[in-house]
């Protein structure tokens, strides 16, 4: 059984939304860390970023970033993985998210 993953389309990504969902410490923490490792699995991304919430929360925030049009979803067997829409984004709010990022990686150098 195939589960569709519905992503809005890169023309309607709207900064207000990108924002809001880019507001929480915890969709922050998960887009940082994203950034830095690529596609990774739900709960990988959970660990890598070090959220201690549980996983109804962390769906609820993953579903967030996806409606805002930040991450992209897809299903792989029983598993969901996740990646950032850099390239949508970048093209509709361009220094975005790197301006989002850039903490992360000046923290890991």
């Amino acid at each position: 059984m195939s589960e569709e993953v519905i992503h809005p389309p890169a023309e309607e990504l709207s900064m207000p939304k990108v924002l809001a969902a880019l507001a929480d410490p915890a969709r922050l923490a998960t887009v940082r860390t994203l950034a830095r490792v690529g596609e990774s699995s739900c709960g990988q991304i959970q660990h890598d970023a070090g959220l201690e919430v549980s996983k109804s929360t962390m769906s609820h925030h993953l579903r967030i970033l996806r409606e805002a049009g930040i991450t992209h979803s897809r299903v792989q067997g029983a598993r969901r993985l996740l990646t950032l829409r850099r390239d949508d984004l970048d093209a509709r709010f361009p220094g975005l998210l790197d301006a989002v990022i850039q903490p992360e990686l000046a923290a890991s150098r």
